[in-house]
C-alpha cells in the first residue's frame, strides 16, 4: 500500500472519547480514520446524566485531581459549545439525617474555588420556604444550597466532535466493525467490515487507539489479541424520565442514605430526568436497560424529597448505559474511580496501541490531549494542543447568546415558533441559519415528520452527521422520540431508507 494511503491513527470506537481523540488528532495534521460498529454515541455516550460537572461527591473519595480538572474543563467546554451546553443552578436540600450542613458547605466552598471558576456564579444558601424551588419539596426540608454546574446534550456532543474531526480531514466510518488487527512491523493492519453490507476492508495505520468504551477489553484481548492485566469494571447507570414534576428551571441533587446522590433535572421542556444508579453489570453492554429494581430505587429516592410521591405511572421513558470504569479493585461500584487511565502497548518496539479505560464526559477533551501526548513520540511532526475553548460546529456565539440568536433566526424565518427556533439553536447553534437558508415558509422545509422535524433537518443530519435510521435522529441527534408516535418513527425510517437509496 502506498505511503499516502496509510493512516497515521486508526481510532476504534465512536463514543465521546474516540471522537474527541479523532478531532484533536486530525486538527494536528494527522491522517485519521475512526470506525464505529453502530451509530455515533450508540451506547454509553448517549446514556449519561447529561452534565458537565466536577463530581461533587468525588471529593469524599479524595479524587481532588479529577474534580479540579473537571471543574476547569466545565467552563472551557461551556465557552466552546454554548448551543449544546448551558449553566444550571443546582439545589442541594439539607437532609437532617445525612451529611451535616457544615460539611456540605465546606464541600461546596472547595467546589467553588479549586477549579478556578470565573464564568459561573458561586454557591449560596436558600431558605426553601421563601424560594420557588421549595414548593415542590416536602415541608421538612427548610434549607438548601444552590451551586453551579452545566447541562450538555451528550450525544450531540459526540456527533459535533465527529463532524469537526471530518472537517479537519478525518474519515468517519459508522456501522463499521473492527473484526481483527495485527502488527506488521511498524504498522497495524486492521480488518474492518461494514455491518450493513458485510463488505470487508483492510487498512494500515501507524498507531491504533482502542476507545471501545464497555467493549475495550473485548477489542484489546479478542480482536487485537493482546495480553494485558488492565481491565474495566462495567457499572450500569439507569435513568427514568417522568412528566414534568416542578414549574421552574432549576435541577435538584438529592442525597441518599446509601451514600449516593441522584439528580432531578428539567428535561426537554415538558419532562423531568431522574438518575442515576450504580449497579454492577454483567453481559452485553449494548443490551443494558433500566431494571424494575432500579426503577423502584429511583422512584423511592426522589419521593423521599418531593412533596408528591413518584410512581411508575409517572414514567414516560427509561434508559441505561454501561460505564467502562477502570478496575482499580474498589469494594463497590460507587467507590470505583471515575478517572481515566491510558495504557500504551508498543510490543517489541512495534506500532503503538493506546487503550482508553474509564473517563467522564466532562474530561473528554483533556483525555484526548493526554492521549495525543502519549502518542507524540511516534508523531514528532504532529501539531501542538489546539482544542481548548475552540468552538465546535455551531458554537461560535457568546455563552449567553442563545436568546439573541433565537430572535435573529425568527426574524429571518417568521414561520418559526419560539419553541421550534429554540430547539434548532440548542441543537445546531449558528449552523441553524445555514440549514434554514432560503426558507420563507414551512413548505420550504420539505416534508413534515411531526414535532417540528422536517425533511430539510433530516437531510442535514444524514449528510453532515452520519444519521441513517429514525433512531439515530429521534434518540441520539435529538430526543424527539419523546414526542413522536411509533407510526411517525416508522414513516421517518422508511423515508430515510428511500433517501439513502437515492443518494439523499
Amino acid at each position: 500500500m502506498p505511503a499516502d494511503e496509510i493512516y497515521d491513527l486508526a481510532v476504534i470506537g465512536g463514543g465521546i472519547n474516540g471522537c474527541g481523540i479523532a478531532r484533536d488528532a486530525a486538527g494536528r495534521g494527522l491522517k485519521v480514520l475512526l470506525c464505529e460498529q453502530d451509530d455515533l454515541a450508540q451506547a454509553t455516550s448517549s446514556a449519561s446524566t447529561k452534565l458537565f460537572h466536577g463530581g461533587l461527591r468525588y471529593l469524599e473519595y479524595y479524587e481532588f485531581r479529577l474534580v479540579r480538572e473537571a471543574l476547569i474543563e466545565r467552563e472551557n467546554l461551556l465557552v466552546a459549545m454554548p448551543h449544546i451546553s448551558w449553566p444550571m443552578r443546582f439545589v442541594l436540600p439539607h437532609h437532617s439525617g445525612l451529611r451535616p450542613a457544615w460539611l456540605l458547605r465546606l464541600g461546596l466552598l472547595m467546589y467553588d474555588y479549586i477549579g478556578g471558576r470565573k464564568i459561573l456564579p458561586p454557591t449560596k444558601t436558600l431558605r426553601l420556604r421563601d424560594h420557588p424551588v421549595g414548593k415542590a419539596l416536602r415541608d421538612s426540608f427548610t434549607k438548601a444550597f444552590e451551586y453551579s454546574d452545566c447541562w450538555v446534550e451528550d450525544s450531540r456532543l459526540v456527533a459535533l466532535n465527529a463532524r469537526d474531526a471530518a472537517i479537519h480531514g478525518a474519515e468517519i466510518l459508522t456501522r463499521t466493525r473492527c473484526e481483527s488487527g495485527e502488527r506488521q512491523g511498524d504498522l497495524w493492519s486492521l480488518s474492518l467490515r461494514d455491518t450493513r453490507t458485510e463488505a470487508p476492508r483492510t487498512i494500515l495505520a501507524r498507531a491504533v487507539v482502542n476507545a471501545g468504551g464497555p467493549w475495550v477489553e473485548d477489542i484489546l484481548r479478542g480482536r487485537l489479541r493482546r495480553n494485558s492485566s488492565d481491565g474495566v469494571r462495567l457499572v450500569r447507570g439507569s435513568h427514568i424520565v417522568t412528566r414534568r414534576l416542578f414549574d421552574h428551571d432549576q435541577p435538584y441533587i438529592f442525597q441518599q442514605s446509601d451514600g449516593r446522590i441522584i439528580f432531578a433535572i428539567p428535561y426537554e421542556t415538558d419532562y423531568t430526568l431522574i438518575g442515576t444508579t450504580d449497579a454492577e453489570h454483567d453481559g452485553d453492554p449494548g443490551a443494558a436497560y433500566c431494571t424494575p429494581e432500579e426503577t423502584e430505587y429511583l422512584c423511592r429516592a426522589a419521593s423521599e424529597y418531593f412533596a408528591k410521591p413518584i410512581g411508575t405511572e409517572d414514567i414516560v421513558w427509561t434508559y441505561s448505559g454501561v460505564r467502562p470504569l477502570y478496575d482499580d479493585g474498589a469494594s463497590s461500584a460507587t467507590e470505583a474511580t471515575r478517572d481515566y487511565v491510558l495504557t500504551l502497548d508498543t510490543g517489541e518496539d512495534g506500532a503503538p496501541l493506546l487503550n482508553i479505560f474509564g473517563g467522564k464526559i466532562t474530561t473528554y477533551r483533556k483525555l484526548a490531549e493526554s492521549a495525543l501526548k502519549k502518542l507524540s513520540p511516534f508523531f514528532p511532526k504532529g501539531g501542538a494542543p489546539w482544542t481548548r475553548r475552540v468552538a465546535l460546529p455551531g458554537g461560535d456565539m457568546p455563552v449567553d447568546g442563545t436568546p439573541a440568536f433565537v430572535a435573529t433566526l425568527r426574524a429571518a424565518h417568521p414561520f418559526l415558533t419560539e419553541a421550534w427556533a429554540l430547539r434548532l439553536v440548542r441543537a445546531y447553534g449558528t449552523d441553524a441559519a445555514i440549514m434554514l437558508d432560503g426558507a420563507a415558509q414551512p413548505s420550504d422545509m420539505g416534508r413534515d415528520f411531526g414535532a417540528t422535524l422536517t425533511e430539510r433537518e433530516v437531510r442535514w443530519l444524514m449528510e453532515k452527521e452520519w444519521a441513517l435510521t429514525a433512531d439515530d435522529v429521534l434518540w441520539r441527534r435529538s430526543k424527539l422520540g419523546l414526542r413522536m408516535s411509533t407510526d411517525d418513527a416508522t414513516a421517518l425510517d422508511t423515508w430515510m431508507r428511500d433517501a439513502e437509496g437515492q443518494g439523499f
